[in-house]
């Protein structure tokens, strides 16, 4: 999965739309090995509380947006998936979606062989289609819509500290009004909405330092205190990760709508930050936010010893 340091992390840190074109053939999509980490929790997530990830606002017809998302997916990864307008098949996990039967077409490659047909299965007719393509490629997937500017279908089992349920059928405006200096992404949500629904690709990049080691990151799932009392500089190493998001819309433009693609990664911040250029950066953009933002990121009681962290490696 693709995240761009730098162009993602800058000082004075600003909460802004950050969206660049994507250069022809640029891939939107990650094919996920059997097994892999983002694969096992999504697997778990929709094995054991799917209503938490899967949300549809009332009368919205997800199909056509959903049908492009499969044709866009075995164009950019053939050798992962096929799709033939009706039934799409998950080549490396052994599983294909023809309506709404589930299919079990070979052994896959880890534990039992089966657990993403047996995964598929329980969910509701309706989502099988949403629920292979989450299991086969790491991105979590939404649905944006032009016509009132919302967002009235997701599929987002890694959520970072949001729940789709409080998400859907909103507007976007007013989907990121809670966002600390959120004011120019209001502002703007109308014309953002009407450029990511447009003929063209894009992609911005989002990141955060947490507490929390999972992909899986839904509130009712996370500890409400994010950091533990007492946390130094010293100890700060093996507490704190760094939570990346990749996100790309791919467009509908008949009907004025894009599916929105989150790629989510999350390890040891040690890991991630490889050079003193990096630790640099992140100690001047996180020096920068204001009260308000570091709130908003559960950083304000870290703030200081992850400071002192950064400049020893800057």
């Amino acid at each position: 999965m693709i995240f761009d340091f730098e162009a993602a992390v800058s000082a004075p840190f600003r909460m802004q739309p950050g969206l660049r074109r994507l250069a022809p053939g640029t891939p939107q999509l990650s094919p996920l090995a059997p097994g892999s980490r983002h694969q096992r929790e999504k697997l778990a997530v929709l094995s054991a509380f799917w209503p938490l990830a899967l949300q549809v606002h009332a009368g919205f017809d997800p199909t056509p947006a959903l049908h492009t998302l499969a044709a866009h997916a075995a164009a950019e990864h053939p050798t992962a998936w096929a799709w033939d307008g009706q039934r799409a098949s998950a080549l490396h996990l052994g599983t294909a979606v023809a309506g709404s039967v589930v299919e079990h077409t070979a052994t896959g490659a880890f534990g039992l062989g089966d657990e993403i047909a047996r995964c598929l299965r329980p969910l509701p007719p309706e989502w099988r289609l949403a629920g292979l393509l989450s299991l086969a490629f790491a991105e979590d997937f939404a649905i944006v819509d032009a016509a009132d500017a919302s967002i009235p279908w997701l599929a987002v089992a890694l959520p970072s500290h949001w729940d789709p349920a409080s998400k859907v059928g909103r507007p976007f405006a007013e989907v990121h009004a809670p966002v600390a200096d959120s004011a120019l992404i209001v502002r703007a949500s109308q014309a953002l909405v009407a450029l990511v629904t447009g003929a063209e690709r894009w992609e911005r990049f989002v990141w955060n330092v947490t507490g929390h080691p999972r992909l899986h990151a839904h509130p009712r799932h996370v500890d409400p205190q994010r950091w533990p009392d007492g946390i130094s500089a010293e100890s700060l190493a093996g507490l704190a990760w760094w939570r990346t998001e990749r996100q790309t819309f791919i467009p509908v433009p008949a009907l004025g709508q894009a599916v929105f693609t989150i790629a989510v990664n999350c390890q040891p911040l040690a890991q991630g930050i490889h050079t003193a250029g990096q630790a640099a950066a992140l100690h001047d953009a996180i020096a920068s936010m204001s009260p308000a933002v570091l709130d908003y990121r559960s950083l304000t009681r870290v703030r200081d010893p992850l400071l002192q962290w950064l400049q020893a490696r800057r």
